[in-house]
């Protein structure tokens, strides 16, 4: 039987690369543009490869796979897919963790900048007020009397912190998994996270989303974050509660935000964070340059086309 490779859903405006290594097995190539479960399990039926941005893997989804199939997550973080059933139905799932590291820092380091900088409320202001003071807006510190706290220090927390050291920063981290040895060489030290959001006047996310990390920012850790401190997060929604945040920021003790990703996504219309002064809002862009899409797409074709020559995944998870 001719194998079946299939797009589920994509974001990038082509998938030439996908569709030359399926023509190159001798694969059968469709690309869907699925956001629902039904839709997806329809996708899915009799595939060998799925390549999976957005849409849900759910059990279902899994099941419909021909036999020795494999799921490719477009990008980093793969809570929506069903990792535990994918290994009870021995479904092998990889992602791509690697192509993009570097744009995302940039993004989170823009982010940072730009709010402890009081860039948007200024901006605000002046849109809505026609002119105000440099006093007026927002107390602000210099970056060398700044603290920044890191929760994560993966490829992208690494890659932000070496971005942020030119500048002056003083930076911390919290990671249960990480080497604080080695980051120690790196001048990061690692601290309990307490610690880092009592003394951080900004916090950037770069965690999974799992069941311990929902909501790992929620309203008793705000009111942990000093007075006028900043949240940045690049990673994913569901670390963050945003009834919270909204009401953090609506009372003065939150200075503001950055959010690149939202749970659910897209933000709901009628979100309070859409209106609310020193807030930047992204659309999950931060991974976005044209050389990380290039990169992100090579390397899920390179991997689907280890699944179809009967070879091991570079990245697997499950």
């Amino acid at each position: 039987m001719t194998p079946r490779v299939v797009v589920t859903d994509q974001a990038f405006g082509g998938v030439d690369a996908e569709a030359a290594v399926a023509e190159r097995f001798g694969a059968a190539f469709v690309e869907h543009s699925c956001r629902t479960e039904s839709d997806t399990v329809a996708a899915a039926a009799g595939a060998q490869v799925l390549l999976v941005n957005f849409a849900p893997v759910t059990a279902d989804v899994l099941r419909a796979l021909a036999p020795g199939a494999a799921v490719i997550r477009y990008g980093i973080g793969v809570d929506n897919i069903d990792l535990t059933a994918a290994r009870e139905l021995g479904v092998a799932v990889a992602n791509v963790p690697d192509y993009g590291s570097e744009t995302v820092a940039e993004h989170a380091a823009a982010c940072l900048f730009a709010l402890l900088r009081g860039l948007p409320r200024y901006d605000g202001a002046i849109r809505a007020d026609g002119w105000c003071r440099p006093t007026s807006v927002t107390p602000m510190r210099g970056f060398a009397s700044t603290r920044v706290g890191l929760v994560g220090t993966g490829r992208i927390g690494l890659a932000l912190h070496d971005r942020l050291r030119p500048f002056g920063f003083q930076v911390i981290a919290h990671d249960p998994y990480a080497d604080a040895a080695a980051l120690a060489e790196r001048g990061l030290p690692l601290v309990e996270l307490p610690e880092l959001l009592a003394t951080s006047h900004a916090v950037s996310l770069h965690a999974p989303l799992t069941e311990a990390t929902r909501h790992l920012v929620d309203a008793e850790a705000m009111r942990r974050m000093p007075a006028g401190a900043v949240l940045v997060n690049t990673s994913r929604g569901g670390l963050v509660d945003a009834e919270a945040l909204a009401a953090a920021i609506s009372s003065g003790h939150l200075g503001g935000a950055a959010l690149d990703v939202f749970d659910p996504e897209p933000l709901a219309a009628d979100s309070p964070l859409r209106k609310l002064p020193g807030v930047i809002l992204t659309p999950h862009a931060a991974f976005y340059s044209e050389d990380s899409v290039r990169n992100l797409q090579r390397l899920a074709a390179e991997e689907a086309g280890r699944v179809l020559a009967g070879e091991p995944l570079r990245c697997r998870v499950a």
